[in-house]
C-alpha cells in the first residue's frame, strides 16, 4: 500500500511526522482505541518504557487486523508530563524506530492532566488503513 504524503510547501517542514497522508482508494479503516503501557492499578515503569509498551499494544491491534506499522495513518499521543517527554528524545526515538523504523504517520502530541489508569503516563490512539488484500 502506498500513501500519498501531503506536506504543503506553505507549512513548516515536518520532522518525525507528516502534515497529511492520503490513503489509497481500496483499504479498510481501523480505529485503534487509546493504548497504555501499564497494567491497571499497578505502579508503572518509567515513561520511556510505558511509551514502548503502548506503541507495542497499538501495533498488536494493527497486526491482529492484518496490517503492518506502515498502514498507520495517524496517531494521537497523550502524555501527562511534557518535560519528561522533552527530556528523553534519544530514548523515545530508539523505541519508535524499534517498532516503526523510519516510518512516520501524521501525529499529534497532547499533554493532559491525567489518564484514566492511575499510573499511566502515556496513551496512544491511532487510525490505520489496511489494504483489502490483507
Amino acid at each position: 500500500m502506498t500513501w500519498r504524503i501531503v506536506n504543503p510547501k506553505s507549512l513548516p517542514e515536518p520532522h518525525g511526522w507528516n502534515h497529511g497522508m492520503l490513503a489509497p482508494a481500496k483499504g479498510r479503516m481501523l480505529f485503534i482505541a487509546g493504548q497504555i503501557g501499564v497494567e491497571a492499578n499497578i505502579e508503572a515503569p518509567p515513561f520511556v518504557e510505558q511509551f514502548d509498551a503502548a506503541l507495542s499494544n497499538v501495533l498488536a491491534v494493527v497486526r491482529a487486523a492484518g496490517g503492518q506499522p506502515e498502514h498507520i495513518a495517524r496517531m494521537t499521543v497523550y502524555i501527562t508530563d511534557m518535560n519528561v517527554y522533552r527530556a528523553n528524545p534519544r530514548a523515545l526515538k530508539e523505541r519508535w524506530q524499534k517498532h516503526m523504523g523510519r516510518y512516520y504517520p501524521t501525529m499529534t502530541l497532547v499533554e493532559v492532566k491525567s489518564l484514566v489508569e492511575k499510573y499511566a503516563q502515556v496513551e496512544i490512539e491511532a487510525t490505520a488503513v489496511i489494504p483489502e488484500s490483507s
